[in-house]
């Protein structure tokens, strides 16, 4: 996922109320993390390929995995955030409710009012 991707993504998941966060992994390479309640995250499609998948990690240990999404190749943003909220993580090996939970309160934008000073103001 390029980056400008993974922040608008993550946006849209915090306007839903999901902890999410642009994660940098290495150079060229972005995803999306989602810290959960119970101290774990799971990293979103951080790996460069193509299909939409993540890795849950608690304190730097993999404890779970959400397998490849059939079709999420094709995925435009909203249902890379649609699939994102629909994932039940309460099992080693995540799976995807039917439809999504209502919508929770909208957490803040990330960074703000430096948030374009912080990066670089690489995008609009």
């Amino acid at each position: 996922m390029d980056e400008n991707r993974a922040r608008r993504v993550a946006d849209a998941l915090r306007e839903r109320g999901i902890d999410a966060h642009l994660a940098r992994v290495g150079v060229y390479q972005s995803g999306v993390r989602v810290s959960l309640p119970d101290g774990r995250e799971a990293m979103w499609d951080s790996d460069g390929t193509a299909s939409l998948e993540a890795q849950v990690m608690r304190d730097g240990v993999l404890v779970g995995f959400v397998p490849v999404i059939e079709g999420s190749e094709d995925f435009d943003e909203s249902q890379v955030v649609d699939a994102i909220a629909r994932t039940d993580y309460e099992q080693p090996i995540a799976r995807q409710h039917r439809i999504a939970p209502p919508p929770a309160a909208a957490l803040p934008p990330e960074g703000g009012l430096f948030r374009r000073f912080l990066d670089g103001f690489r995008y609009r």
